[in-house]
């Protein structure tokens, strides 16, 4: 369903919020919050000698929303429904309906799945802010195990192993003016690499190689009073350091700043029956250098939506493309995107409104 945006939220009246007065100064502090948290994570950009690729925990860095997944990833500034708190918690209060449930499934590489579930309660129309609930779950199918051994092959089987990973998360997003919105996320991460055997000096030693910690996600949405242009900025997976047995490691923290704008509204082109949405995210992931994802999403009659997007600086992959089906209350979202080594990438979504 595609949210349709108020000017006054509900239960308010224009009195509640003068033009000249709160929205502009809610607006100032999105940007300065935008400003003051962006700048520094940028700068590191401009380091050559930033250690990349040294974060644990990736699965956090993949998004199962097919939406998003046919839009290159550019979903910081779009209202995706219960499933904002994989990419901006702030979005989360854009929700109209009393309850949003999204079913997604991304097939990605090497024949690793992802599930994850998320659920929006709205339990007075948006007065005091949205609910949100998530749950993500990573199968990495079956593992063979072997350990160092003095033998002709230099090792032994030690039989199949089934690594597993998740994360359980709640959050809550509420507008703080008919433009301003701001969210935050606290989620539960956990992964499961098996048990390791390690030869002793007389017998053998099992380890078990699990980490849990708690990691954190916020972010603003400002809706611009030009022709409905949204700035969005996020920063996701903010923590302390996980351990494996000894050795410590930092989660994929990512900055992003995004915007968004339907480009037929832009050019004062009003047409109830179509909509052509341009996004934008620019993101600063600890582990990779910066990224640019390019999104396109036509809308027909709001029943269907053709998708493009484009992301910048992979070697794996940056073409995607999909489609949405919306019907009363239910929808469906597929996203595709090529891969160049491995196999290519299927996301699908089932959302429910109430």
């Amino acid at each position: 369903m595609r949210i349709k945006y108020q000017h006054t939220p509900r239960g308010s009246t224009a009195r509640d919020f003068p033009q000249n007065q709160r929205p502009i100064s809610w607006g100032l502090i999105g940007l300065l919050v935008c400003l003051s948290v962006g700048i520094p994570l940028w700068a590191q950009g401009g380091d050559r000698n930033l250690k990349l690729a040294q974060t644990g925990n990736q699965f956090l860095s993949v998004g199962t929303d097919a939406r998003t997944g046919a839009l290159a990833g550019a979903g910081t500034a779009l209202d995706l429904g219960a499933n904002a708190l994989f990419y901006n918690p702030a979005a989360l209060a854009n929700l109209e309906t009393g309850l949003d449930i999204a079913l997604n499934r991304n097939n990605w590489i090497a024949d690793i799945s992802h599930q994850s579930i998320s659920v929006a309660i709205n339990p007075f129309e948006g007065r005091f802010g949205i609910i949100g609930i998530t749950f993500f779950d990573v199968d990495y199918g079956e593992c063979l195990g072997t350990m160092v051994w003095p033998n002709d092959q230099g090792f032994i089987d030690t039989g199949p192993f089934y690594p597993t990973a998740l994360a359980a998360g709640l959050g809550y997003a509420r507008r703080l003016t008919d433009r301003f919105a701001a969210g935050g996320q606290v989620k539960y991460v956990a992964q499961y690499l098996g048990d390791v055997l390690h030869p002793a000096d007389a017998s053998i030693e099992i380890r078990r190689y699990s980490s849990d910690i708690l990691a954190y996600d916020f972010g603003t949405l400002y809706r611009t009073p030009f022709r409905n242009l949204v700035f969005a900025m996020s920063v996701r997976n903010f923590s302390e350091e996980a351990t494996y047995v000894r050795e410590s490691f930092q989660l994929p923290l990512t900055f992003t700043i995004g915007a968004s704008v339907d480009l037929f509204e832009l050019l004062a082109w009003q047409n109830m029956e179509q909509q052509l949405r341009l996004s934008l995210d620019a993101s600063h992931p600890r582990s990779h250098p910066e990224i640019m994802n390019l999104g396109a999403e036509y809308r027909l009659l709001d029943y269907l939506a053709l998708r493009v997007g484009y992301q910048t600086n992979t070697d794996e992959y940056g073409i995607s493309a999909g489609f949405g089906i919306e019907l009363p209350r239910f929808a469906f979202d597929y996203a595709f995107t090529p891969a160049i080594h491995f196999v290519d990438i299927q996301r699908f979504t089932l959302r429910f409104y109430l």
